[in-house]
């Protein structure tokens, strides 16, 4: 029972003596602490005399449950998701199945006064870490200053056939045409610069693993720029030459490293290479 007015996290640090600041924050963010029976994820959430406030063991989300993502963190500004395969980031057409409707059911049903915003994107068959905001100016800060906040991000794909170099860095234009099909140019074709690192995690005789790290972050660019070396996504049907090993595109965003754009506190988020990745390679 809170005994005076205090931030949350001052009470827990308080009162709960076995819990560090760290694992309290990770609590908080695993929606175990509740305030009076509401799921707080806000360290400085404002305490009443009065209150009651529950710490539960288990992180488990016990508000949001979905076959299309994962919950990694939420703040009062943003919710950091891990992405499954099939759901667009936002919506394009009546009714379609997208992250930004699974968030906003999510904040409604949590009693949020909020709405998801999309920051920045990643395809429909492409799985992996993605930021969203829960107002406009969270979002308007991380868009605009996308470089400078981001500090790190990093996808790993399987290709078709056998990656023979180390690394290396692929640079070069890229512009969509009426068809909505991204293609490379050498020299300045009228589209945007881009650059990509890849470095090749392992290999076999008919596939590679690589990593991939992004110095700028345009549509496709990935997907393209496998395409130039010679070794497409495997199942890419747009880029790609039929090498469908897994029957889905091979390609995941699995490292995003930030600064928080109102704290600046740095918050980094990995998960695992996918175990069917990983597989073909054992």
């Amino acid at each position: 029972m809170v005994k005076a007015e205090q931030p949350l996290l001052e009470f827990l640090l308080a009162n709960v003596p076995k819990l560090s600041k760290t694992k309290i924050k990770a609590t908080l963010r695993g929606h175990g602490i509740k305030v009076n029976g509401k799921t707080i994820t806000q360290f400085d959430f404002p305490l009443l005399a009065g209150m009651k406030v529950s710490v539960s063991k288990s992180k488990r989300n016990d508000v949001f449950r979905s076959r299309y993502l994962n919950i990694m963190y939420e703040d009062r500004y943003i919710i950091v998701i891990d992405k499954n395969t099939g759901i667009l980031s936002m919506a394009a057409g009546h009714k379609s199945l997208n992250v930004k409707s699974v968030l906003d059911d999510y904040l409604k049903k949590s009693h949020q006064k909020c709405t998801s915003h999309v920051v920045h994107r990643l395809d429909r068959d492409t799985s992996g870490l993605m930021i969203y905001a829960k107002d406009m100016e969270t979002e308007q800060i991380l868009e605009h200053n996308w470089h400078e906040i981001v500090y790190d991000r990093r996808y790993v794909a399987v290709l078709s056939g056998e990656v023979e170099e180390e690394g290396g860095t692929i640079a070069n234009w890229l512009k969509e045409d009426n068809g909505y099909v991204t293609y490379s140019s050498p020299v300045d074709n009228g589209g945007k610069y881009a650059v990509t690192h890849f470095h090749t995690l392992a290999r076999t005789t008919e596939h590679s693993l690589v990593e991939f790290r992004l110095e700028t972050g345009r549509k496709n660019q990935i997907r393209v720029h496998c395409a130039d070396m010679g070794h497409p996504i495997c199942g890419d049907e747009k880029y790609g030459n039929g090498d469908d090993p897994l029957h889905r595109l091979c390609l995941h965003a699995y490292m995003l490293c930030f600064e928080h754009p109102i704290t600046g506190e740095r918050l980094e988020f990995n998960t695992m290479i996918p175990i069917s990745f990983s597989s073909m390679f054992k």
